[in-house]
């Protein structure tokens, strides 16, 4: 059977065909039973989450139950079909959007509802361990600590970089520098550059090629630092240049200082804004991945850039003053000398960690 995609000569033979061996296996979905389906694509969509597209196989998806889909999880709040219209239940052979996923899951995970939240929570936190601790006995991606001692050892003769930084000139700049670096004992390769925030396909690449990802006044976003810590990947970000090649100087030379790590606590979306009298903005937000933190550091995600910095001033929950908030619940929160959070931004809290090399 001919068939071509692009002008569609065969495709309706091809259907017929597929219907008749269907006919004949005595192919049929259970509409009753367990409900599953296969992630095809999903996405990150600002103000609306992880947003996945679910081919339900077995049984009938509803809106409100609770899922597990890889090391993704939650609570269906949304379901539209290809025509964007809302949908309170979906069955087998239906694709739907699913909106309520706590993470943008991978195409071919199996989607899977379960008993409640809780459950779907430990779930995929079992998996997202089981995962690190295969990725951990599997290998062991290099940081900048890594190549003095792998030089002594012999088994190192390049250090590997992606760099990426917020404009070609600084892109240039960078490359320039790192190319006037003694090499005589290692020699600094740079596989890739590029101009904008840290990518996810950065991390991919770096995981692929052993290689650091050095970024100069970018930032990694949130997919690319959810794959970073997955895939064991080292990221360093700069906004001085010769604080950049002093690092790499002193990788290959031995004398690393010690070095910050930034661990991130939670996430929170801003869903509404408050004003009180005095003009201070309160954000309402639903804490959507692990815990806000008073007094924590915190960065406001606007799509993928980063639009400030700074700290957590205040954080309530209803009228009471709080310490921490957990994910699952809805919180007021006020930034530090910074009023213009907007509906749809992402609070990031994070802590900063001193690590001796």
């Amino acid at each position: 059977m001919l068939v071509s995609a692009k002008t569609g000569k065969g495709i309706d033979d091809l259907l017929t065909h597929i219907l008749f061996q269907a006919d004949l296996m005595d192919l049929k979905a259970d509409p009753h039973a367990k409900p599953t389906g296969v992630i095809i694509e999903a996405k990150q969509e600002v103000g609306r989450g992880p947003v996945a597209t679910v081919l339900v196989r077995e049984g009938t998806l509803r809106v409100g139950e609770a899922v597990v889909c890889g090391i993704a999880h939650g609570k269906i709040r949304a379901m539209t079909n290809d025509r964007g219209e809302r949908l309170n239940k979906a069955t087998p052979a239906t694709p739907v959007e699913v909106i309520g996923l706590s993470v943008v899951p991978r195409p071919g995970d199996i989607l899977e509802v379960v008993k409640d939240e809780r459950t779907a929570r430990q779930i995929a936190e079992n998996r997202q361990e089981q995962q690190r601790l295969l990725h951990l006995a599997k290998t062991h991606k290099p940081t900048l600590e890594d190549v003095y001692r792998r030089i002594r050892e012999g088994d190192v003769k390049e250090l590997n970089l992606v760099v990426k930084a917020d404009v070609q000139g600084s892109v240039e700049a960078v490359v320039g520098q790192l190319q006037q670096i003694p090499q005589d004992e290692v020699t600094v390769r740079v596989i890739h550059t590029g101009v904008g925030n840290i990518s996810e396909n950065d991390i991919m690449l770096a995981a692929a090629s052993d290689a650091v990802v050095i970024g100069f006044n970018v930032r990694p976003d949130q997919q690319a630092q959810i794959a970073a810590e997955r895939e064991h990947v080292d990221v360093r970000t700069y906004q001085i240049i010769y604080e950049l090649t002093e690092d790499i100087e002193r990788a290959i030379k031995g004398m690393l200082e010690p070095v910050y790590e930034e661990n991130i606590l939670g996430r929170a979306e801003v869903r509404r804004l408050f004003r009180t009298p005095r003009g201070m903005v309160i954000a309402g937000c639903y804490v959507s991945e692990g815990k806000i933190v008073r007094n924590a550091d915190v960065r406001v995600r606007r799509g993928n850039d980063v639009v400030f910095t700074g700290k957590i001033a205040s954080l309530k929950h209803l009228k009471d003053d709080v310490r921490e908030m957990a994910q699952g619940f809805e919180c007021g929160i006020v930034i530090g000398d910074f009023n213009d959070v907007q509906e749809g931004d992402v609070l990031e809290c994070f802590e900063t960690r001193r690590v001796e090399p």
